[in-house]
């Protein structure tokens, strides 16, 4: 009995670091938050319980189109890096000439610091000077200065391509590794049977690599949807709040606007959606586990 009770205060001893941890960094913040969302928290030195107010605020026409907004943004940004990033890696991963300087030329913009690279890209998508707008009027394919930041689907769009370049090196690599560890037993029996390229890439990498690409599109949605520095650094949002995701517009409302209670409360529908992806992927993710697919 003395040695099994030993036993037990020796794992919550080994577990105390990660319990503090949960609790200090994660439960007690986000139970604070969820606390700050029902009251009118501001600047003002008096905080009153306002219920469900702020929530109440935030369900409107204005704000349901910043979700819509941040659900699209999210889509083709995560989407566009999942393509670019697998075919990359299928290309890394192939028998090419020189394939070690075409990895090494992949981790730049994963390299370089986020705000030194959207900086440069913003100076790219300037109309006087940006290098693009420049090269579209070379090719005669724009009469004049093209303001890419000026104009809200053009920086809708530029915001996403600057988010894609950030974040494809890290799908190419992840990628990249779990084609890697794809038996080549596998290849080669199948190439002994005078299976095509196509035949294997189709029957035995793409299944291979379906749970891997799962993950990487969980991983990548969590820290696009929250992403916040390419948006605020290039645009602060506009023009005319065409590129306001919830992030940005929960910074507006709790930093900007010293709204501490409704900002809490976007920050908690923020967490919602997010569990609900988390929910969505760990529900996936256990049907491959248990290999129902349906």
């Amino acid at each position: 009995m003395g040695v099994h009770r030993s036993t037990v205060i020796f794992a919550w001893i080994l577990l105390l670091p990660a319990v503090l941890y949960v609790v200090v960094i994660v439960a007690y913040p986000l139970i604070d938050t969820v606390i700050l969302s029902f009251t009118d928290a501001s600047l003002k030195k008096v905080t009153n319980w306002v219920g469900f107010d702020n929530y109440e605020k935030i369900f409107n026409a204005t704000f349901a189109s910043v979700i819509i907004r941040t659900f699209v943004w999210t889509f083709f940004s995560v989407s566009i890096k999942m393509i670019i990033g697998t075919f990359g890696a299928m290309m890394l991963n192939s028998a090419v000439p020189g394939r070690s300087l075409f990895r090494v030329l992949t981790m730049p913009p994963w390299i370089v610091p986020m705000a030194i690279g959207i900086f440069m890209w913003g100076w790219m998508y300037n109309g006087q000077f940006g290098m693009i707008s420049g090269v579209l009027q070379n090719l005669g394919l724009v009469s004049g200065p093209v303001a890419f930041l000026a104009y809200g689907s053009t920086a809708f769009w530029a915001t996403i391509i600057t988010d894609v370049w950030i974040g494809v090196p890290l799908v190419t690599l992840y990628m990249l590794a779990a084609m890697q560890a794809i038996p080549q037993d596998l290849y080669e029996a199948a190439w002994t049977d005078g299976a095509g390229r196509a035949y294997r890439f189709r029957r035995i990498t793409l299944p291979l690599l379906v749970p891997s690409l799962i993950t990487m599109s969980m991983l990548s949605l969590i820290a696009t949807f929250n992403s916040f520095d390419i948006i605020w650094i290039l645009t602060r949002g506009g023009p005319d709040g065409e590129t306001t995701t919830m992030i940005i517009d929960t910074y507006r409302t709790a930093i900007g606007s010293y709204k501490y209670g409704e900002g809490a409360a976007r920050a908690v529908l923020i967490c919602i959606f997010l569990s609900l992806f988390c929910l969505a992927y760990f529900r996936t993710t256990s049907r491959f586990a248990t290999g129902d697919n349906r």
